[in-house]
C-alpha cells in the first residue's frame, strides 16, 4: 500500500464521526497470501472483505430509509457522519478486492452472491427488520474492530502494506457503532425484532463465513493448506481463540439495557489513529478521534 494514501481533512457534519477518504493505492506485487504467507487467514479475511462493499451499502439504506424522520438534530449529524464512512469503507475494500481477483482469487463471485442476496433480504424483511440486521451487524464489526484495536496480536503477521486499510476500517466501526443503534431505538424500538434479529443473524453471519471461504478457496488452483487450516481454526476457537474471546460482548447485547456506548472505548481508536497516523506518515489523523 502505497504509504502517500489520501486523506482528504475537513469535517462534512456536525458530529465527532467524520468520514476519513484515504484513497488506498494496493501494491500490486503483494503476495495474494497477504497475512504472513497464511493460506487460511488470508482467504478468510479477503471472504470478509468481499462482504464489505454491499454490505456496507445494505447498512446505509436501512439507516436512509428511516433519516427523514429523526428529530433529534445530534442524531442527523451522526447519520450523516455514518453514511459517509461506510460508503467511504465499501469502496476501499473494492479496490482491494479486484486486486485479489486480480491475483487468482474469485473475489468477484462472492461479491454478487452478496449483491443478490441482499436484494433478497429487501423484499422478505420489513424496513424494521433490515434495520435490526444493520443493528446486529454493525455489533459485530463493532467487536471485530475493538478486538483488534486492542489486540496488536490479532495482526501480527499481516502485510504491513495491509494493516493501514484493517486498522482505519477498525477504527472507523468503533466510532459509528451506536448510530445505528440508536436510529432504530428512536424509530423502532421493539425489544423482540432486536434480539430475535441478531439471534437469525448470528447464524447466518457464521454460516456464510463458511460458506464464502468455500466460494474462494473451490476455485483457485493451489491445493488446500491443511496445516494452516488446523492452526487458522485454533486462532479463532482455541488459543489466543479471538472468536471465542468475543462472548461476553456477544451476549451483552440481548440485554434490555444494551447500549454499544456502555464500552468507551475512546481510547482504543485514539491509539489506532496513532499508530495508522505512523503507519502513513500522517501526523494530523492523530487528533482526529472520535
Amino acid at each position: 500500500m502505497n504509504a502517500k494514501a489520501q486523506v482528504k481533512a475537513g469535517r462534512v457534519n456536525n458530529s465527532d464521526i467524520q468520514p476519513r477518504r484515504m484513497d488506498f493505492q494496493f501494491d500490486p506485487d503483494m503476495d495474494k497470501y497477504w497475512f504472513g504467507g497464511d493460506q487460511f487467514k488470508s482467504v478468510l479475511l479477503t471472504s470478509l472483505s468481499c462482504t464489505f462493499p454491499e454490505g456496507e451499502r445494505f447498512f446505509v439504506r436501512s439507516v436512509r430509509h428511516y433519516q427523514k424522520n429523526i428529530t433529534n438534530p445530534q442524531l442527523r449529524e451522526e447519520v450523516k457522519g455514518f453514511i459517509g464512512q461506510e460508503a467511504h469503507h465499501g469502496n476501499e475494500h473494492e479496490v482491494f478486492n479486484a486486486l485479489m481477483q486480480e491475483k487468482g482469487i474469485p473475489t468477484r463471485k462472492v461479491e454478487e452472491f452478496v449483491l443478490n442476496g441482499l436484494k433478497m433480504q429487501a423484499k422478505w424483511l420489513s424496513p424494521e427488520r433490515q434495520l435490526a440486521k444493520t443493528c446486529a451487524l454493525e455489533h459485530f464489526t463493532a467487536m471485530l474492530a475493538e478486538l483488534l484495536l486492542e489486540n496488536d496480536d490479532f495482526i501480527e503477521g499481516m502485510d504491513e502494506r495491509m494493516k493501514p486499510l484493517w486498522l482505519w476500517h477498525a477504527v472507523e466501526e468503533s466510532e459509528h457503532k451506536s448510530v445505528a443503534f440508536d436510529v432504530y431505538q428512536d424509530q423502532v424500538g421493539s425489544y423482540w425484532i432486536r434480539t430475535s434479529e441478531m439471534a437469525i443473524t448470528t447464524v447466518e453471519f457464521l454460516g456464510f463465513t463458511i460458506f464464502h471461504y468455500f466460494q474462494l478457496r473451490r476455485e483457485m488452483d493451489d491445493p488446500v493448506d491443511w496445516k494452516s487450516v488446523r492452526s487458522g481454526l485454533n486462532w479463532l476457537l482455541g488459543r489466543p481463540g479471538w472468536l471465542r474471546k468475543l462472548g461476553p460482548a456477544y451476549r451483552a447485547y440481548y440485554k434490555r439495557d444494551f447500549h454499544p456506548s456502555k464500552r468507551d472505548s475512546s481510547a482504543l481508536r485514539k491509539r489506532g489513529l496513532r499508530k495508522l497516523a505512523k503507519m502513513l506518515g500522517r501526523p494530523e489523523l492523530a487528533d482526529q478521534a472520535a
